[in-house]
């Protein structure tokens, strides 16, 4: 299991799904929290090889994918290494070491909040 600090970008409420870090960004300015907490998951995803590496994990078979499945992203395993960690750090994905390889996944939690950040605020 993984030790890495994960930030809380949502909180589950009683069972009734997910509320994102923030609140969407069309519904009321955010606090300074809010934007510092928002601001480390975008710039996290700003990466285009971030992008591609979260992408792959995020459609992978099963919603979980081996690092030497979705290491081809045009980079040395070093950096992909990198920027898998800094997506952990921002909270987008979570990992498990089994035997030599660590499987990474995206929460469905992770996706539905991002998803509430960027839409309209009902009517």
């Amino acid at each position: 299991m993984s030790h890495a600090k994960v930030l809380p970008l949502i909180e589950p409420v009683g069972g009734q799904g997910v509320v994102p870090c923030c609140p969407p960004l069309a519904e009321r300015p955010m606090t300074a929290d809010e934007a510092q907490t928002a601001a480390r998951m975008f710039k996290a995803l700003g990466d285009p090889v971030r992008l591609r590496l979260f992408s792959a994990v995020a459609s992978h078979e099963g919603g979980e994918a081996c690092v030497c499945d979705i290491s081809d992203v045009g980079v040395s395993q070093p950096t992909v290494s990198h920027h898998l960690k800094k997506l952990k750090e921002a909270g987008l994905l979570t990992s498990e070491r089994r035997g030599t390889w660590v499987y990474y996944r995206v929460e469905p939690s992770v996706l539905a909040g991002m998803g509430r950040l960027l839409t309209q605020p009902a009517a």
